[in-house]
């Protein structure tokens, strides 16, 4: 009966946790929209008043979004990669290996199944990098997420904004939406700023769209600021072609 118990809270615990992990998620979707009603309705089609311009404005933010919201899509979405089957144990070698309570000659096992896998990385002292959780032998850049509870091929990072590994899998997909996500803020920013000066300086009536605009000019150069360095420090490190890790 304890048990029972036991599994039931953890289970809906485990629950919880996967429920809380997309409220950053909503966090991002829902200023997203708010960025998109703000620009689309309140600064286009209120504020602007040459229709040239509104066209322009219009075409150029739309051609954006489409990129920034799809590359968003494909990292959350797009699952980690584990690797494949020849790097699990097989069931003879994991009963091999969890039988044997001799450390030295667990370690000796490992290197000698190594042997037979693309495997170069090994730990600080020497011994196979392998995963108690996952029973495989770690190809190299692989490493367990405790989040995503799995081994996860060239992790980067667990990301709670994308709600997903960052890996093999999608690490092209995260780094595009970073990057669009830097364009979309510039050209929020730039396109807004000189209607942000007209509002500050009475130039236009004091309406509902006021608010907006000035907002917009704000979260989008805040949003800016943050997302250019973390896309200047992935570059770097693509450059290097290092990880996160």
């Amino acid at each position: 009966m304890r048990r029972g118990w036991k599994m039931a809270l953890s289970g809906g615990l485990r629950c919880c946790r996967r429920v809380l992990s997309w409220v950053p998620v909503l966090v991002i979707v829902l200023v997203v929209l708010w960025s998109y009603y703000a620009y689309v309705f309140e600064l286009c089609l209120v504020t602007v008043l040459s229709p040239a311009e509104k066209v322009i404005y219009l075409i150029l933010y739309h051609a954006i979004f489409v990129f920034f919201t799809w590359t968003y899509w494909k990292s959350i979405f797009t699952l980690p990669q584990q690797p494949n089957q020849k790097f699990h144990l097989s069931y003879t070698d994991k009963e091999r290996y969890e039988n044997e309570e001799r450390p030295e000659v667990q370690k000796q096992m490992l290197v000698d199944m190594a042997k037979k896998l693309p495997v170069y990385t090994r730990t600080g002292s020497g011994a196979v990098r392998f995963c108690d959780r996952c029973n495989l032998i770690k190809p190299d850049r692989c490493h367990h997420c405790s989040v995503c509870a799995m081994c996860v091929l060239k992790m980067d990072h667990h990301c709670p904004w994308v709600n997903n590994c960052i890996g093999f899998s999608n690490y092209k997909f995260f780094l595009q939406f970073l990057a669009y996500s830097v364009l979309y803020c510039l050209y929020i920013a730039t396109t807004v700023f000189s209607y942000f000066i007209k509002y500050w300086r009475g130039e236009l009536p004091s309406v509902r769209s006021k608010f907006h605009v000035l907002f917009l000019l704000f979260v989008a150069c805040m949003f800016f600021v943050s997302l250019v360095i973390l896309f200047g420090y992935h570059c770097w490190l693509v450059s290097r072609n290092k990880t996160t890790l």
